[in-house]
């Protein structure tokens, strides 16, 4: 409580703020010259600081001043501090008016083409003021990026949910992947059809040494096949041009195939794999609630979702049993 007190009294956001557009510039005269200053003034906070927390903060080099170990501790938190503060301003504005604000998220790349840009287009016809930021990467970069604040929520897989000490994650959905094809594509005319007949097909598939590979490739061996041979690419517009194209086939999540379905020239061949993926994710940070409208719209999306794959499955399962007493009757 001491120790609170006393930052409490001569630890000031003011100095904080010092000490960062210091080691942003790397020289105290710069940083005077930014904040409007005199250079005096920033030593002065600076040595205030030093003292308050018992610990020197910058080392003077040839290249200017660089933190120090309790530096760079400091520099990390008073990060923090401020994103905190923009971001309490940011939910005082949102209480004021939810229809407005900027929501910054990371997705990986099957999410960046299908569920993300539905519930983004969905919240805009409604609510056009509020601005979105999307960065795309992997599901560990992402993470990254999210305890940085550089984002403030992702959507992604991973083995289970997230229970970092400083991360909360909700499961969305049990994800699953689906064979599809291009709309000229000769298996399209069939129904019914066994995996193993397509396994001599033209694939394009994930690229060799990426998680989305390693999935596929538990896909086929789950089915007791091995991988078969296969264009690699890391890239989802180049896959959906070369299945546009008619020839190809691949594996694709279910959620993506359903929200792209409208825009992307795939079609679902009639294969069954009961295989699942990793179960998507939304995470966030501890003791925030950023970007509750984007959120609710998700969960809309994925029940949605998972509604309209309950009736498709159930119309598949009775269709070929309607033909048999069709083709009895006669």
């Amino acid at each position: 409580m001491q120790t609170l007190d006393r930052i409490g009294r001569r630890l000031k956001l003011r100095d904080l703020n010092i000490f960062v557009v210091t080691v942003k510039e790397r020289s105290m005269s710069k940083a005077a010259t930014v904040l409007a200053v005199s250079q005096p003034a920033i030593s002065k906070a600076i040595a205030d600081m030093e003292r308050s927390l018992g610990a020197p903060l910058l080392d003077r080099t040839s290249h200017g001043v660089e933190p120090t170990l309790y530096g760079r501790a400091l520099l990390t938190r008073a990060f923090a501090v401020f994103d905190e503060l923009k971001h309490c301003v940011e939910d005082i504005d949102l209480l004021l008016d939810p229809t407005i604000g900027e929501v910054r998220l990371g997705c990986t790349e099957p999410l960046a083409a299908g569920l993300v840009p539905y519930t983004i287009e969905a919240i805009n016809r409604q609510h056009p003021r509020i601005s979105f930021q999307v960065l795309e990467a992997g599901f560990a970069t992402l993470q990254r990026q999210l305890r940085d604040r550089e984002i403030e929520l992702l959507l992604g897989r991973a083995p289970a949910a997230v229970s970092d000490e400083d991360l909360v994650s909700e499961v969305l959905f049990e994800d699953r992947l689906l064979v599809v094809a291009g709309s000229s594509n000769k298996w399209l005319r069939r129904t019914r059809i066994d995996f193993s007949e397509l396994l001599t097909e033209p694939w394009v598939l994930p690229q060799r040494g990426t998680i989305a590979a390693s999935l596929v490739d538990e896909a086929f061996r789950s089915l007791g096949f091995a991988p078969p041979t296969a264009i690699g690419s890391a890239s989802m517009a180049f896959n959906i041009h070369l299945l546009a194209g008619g020839r190809f086939l691949s594996l694709l999540p279910q959620s993506m195939v359903h929200f792209s379905a409208k825009r992307l020239p795939l079609h679902v061949l009639e294969v069954d794999l009961p295989l699942r993926l990793r179960p998507l994710l939304i995470v966030t940070l501890k003791n925030r609630a950023p970007a509750l409208l984007f959120i609710q719209r998700v969960r809309s999306a994925i029940e949605l979702l998972t509604t309209t794959a309950t009736a498709e499955g159930s119309t598949r399962k009775a269709v070929p049993k309607r033909r048999a007493r069709s083709r009895t009757s006669k």
